[in-house]
């Protein structure tokens, strides 16, 4: 008997775990669990006799029943209030002339809330659209603004692969992709071909990179020419699935090595891989619209930042080209002194190491004793000649 089961509330949806003791549970089971948003009915996807890595144990409760004759009535109801407020929700929509799309509505075991969740280009306002809502169905309402991939997830498509899109039968956690990975697996570049129904990268460009990166580290570059122990060779082409590289030798012959025999001829001080120099982060703005729009706002941060360290320091040159005259390091500046913490005494001695005197601006002596009480920020005390004391002679 499973002690953990995996209930899933709306289809598709997130899975979460609950203690399955002391009931008895098979796979698609409806029961009744208790949630923070009151009670919840859900039905079973796993079964597993121990967690999942990430999940907490101490934060897993048990199931409160399983459901009865009675509480799946009630879910079919709420199944048919559903579909009766996603076509009343569309009217409202086209009344008010709102610019989204309405994609799936849930409802609470208890029709304490009910979710609209819809996709749009921009933010909207729905405020309007509430009021029609609360004063119809007299609950709480809730408008979930989802991306693309979920909006496929809900649905469900057919990818290019001829199957059932990953997300609609597996996944229920997406992963960033990004134009990298298709990089790192040699694919054209091609938006048909890397991208999926949704519009947005392949998911399944996610499930290998862990391989193709750690290949493209130990790979050499391909068209570069290497110096081995066997002569200067060329790379042509690099094969993932033989852990293999094909190289062209001095005598044009095309010879095929694998990766440990040709790290142990390339000779020391090669390239032994690709760097990131080899893959340029610039993308063609075709590709830069397939990737999330979270992903681009965090990649035009880095830009961004990285835009605003060029333009100080070139701010910083600049200045220091008009005002003061090239940048110079410490060691070359003859008028600084060497180290910061120099008294006054070693600062006032001339190149001849002889202590020169130090002026006012009529090139008058400054009196020692000024020059010191001035060093240390304090007021001079008054010589007995300014206060008219008496004087011995």
């Amino acid at each position: 008997m499973a002690q953990f089961v995996g209930v899933s509330f709306r289809r598709q949806g997130q899975v979460y775990y609950f203690q399955a003791t002391p009931f008895v549970l098979s796979l698609q089971d409806m029961v009744l669990v208790k949630t923070e948003e009151g009670i919840g009915f859900g039905q079973i996807v796993t079964l597993r006799d121990a967690l999942p890595d990430g999940v907490d144990p101490e934060a897993v409760k048990p199931i409160y029943r399983p459901a009865t004759q009675e509480d799946l009535e009630i879910g079919r109801e709420n199944l048919a209030l559903a579909k009766e407020a996603r076509k009343f929700c569309q009217q409202c929509v086209d009344r008010l002339g709102l610019d989204m799309k309405l994609v799936e509505v849930e409802i609470y075991f208890d029709r304490s809330k009910m979710i609209f969740y819809f996709t749009a280009p921009g933010r909207v306002d729905f405020r309007e659209l509430v009021k029609d809502l609360v004063r119809n169905y007299r609950t709480r309402i809730e408008l979930r603004q989802i991306g693309v991939r979920h909006e496929t997830q809900m649905l469900g498509a057919l990818g290019n692969c001829g199957q059932v899109c990953c997300c609609r039968r597996y996944l229920r956690r997406f992963e960033p992709v990004t134009i990298k990975m298709a990089k790192d697996q040699n694919l054209f570049l091609n938006p048909a071909k890397i991208s999926g129904v949704c519009g947005r990268l392949l998911c399944c460009l996610a499930y290998e990179k862990d391989n193709y990166s750690d290949f493209q580290n130990r790979a050499p570059k391909i068209g570069r020419r290497y110096m081995t122990s066997q002569g200067g060779m060329k790379t042509l082409r690099a094969n993932m699935f033989r852990d293999s590289v094909t190289v062209l030798t001095e005598a044009g012959e095309e010879v095929d090595f694998s990766l440990s025999d040709w790290a142990v001829m390339l000779l020391p001080d090669q390239p032994r891989g690709q760097t990131s120099e080899d893959c340029p982060d610039d993308v063609p703005a075709e590709l830069e619209a397939l990737v999330d729009p979270e992903l681009r706002a965090q990649s035009g941060q880095r830009s961004e930042s990285q835009a605003s360290r060029h333009q100080r320091k070139d701010q910083r040159l600049r200045h220091g080209a008009a005002g003061h005259g090239p940048r110079m390091d410490r060691r070359e500046r003859p008028d600084r002194p060497e180290h910061h913490g120099r008294s006054l005494r070693e600062g006032l001695r001339g190149e001849s190491g002889e202590r020169t005197e130090d002026r006012d601006q009529t090139g008058q002596p400054r009196d020692r004793r000024e020059q010191r009480y001035r060093d240390k920020r304090r007021k001079p005390a008054p010589s007995p000649r300014e206060t008219g004391a008496k004087v011995k002679e």
